[in-house]
């Protein structure tokens, strides 16, 4: 199951990632577990300077904007590739 974290204090821009992850995760038809990380300590260990953020599997996608649902798709075609 891939694991997916939208960082952001839960402004509108946060929810739109949300909503675009959900989506993208949906319209692939893949399992995943989203989590909403709004505790600033939290944020800051991920090492970014500005929100909203995605992490991946671990890995930070996308700081500072609001990637689109096609965007998303593709980073989490990428993980999927990735051998287990």
């Amino acid at each position: 199951m891939i694991s997916i974290k939208v960082l952001g204090p839960g402004c509108d821009n946060c929810k739109m990632v949300e909503f675009n992850a959900r989506t993208a995760v949906e319209s692939m038809k893949i399992e995943a577990q989203i989590e909403k990380v709004t505790e600033q300590f939290e944020i800051r260990k991920w090492n970014i300077f500005s929100t909203p953020g995605l992490v991946i599997n671990g890995r930070v996608v996308c700081a500072g904007r609001i990637p689109e649902v096609a965007e998303i798709a593709i980073w989490l075609t990428d993980e999927l590739k990735k051998p287990q």
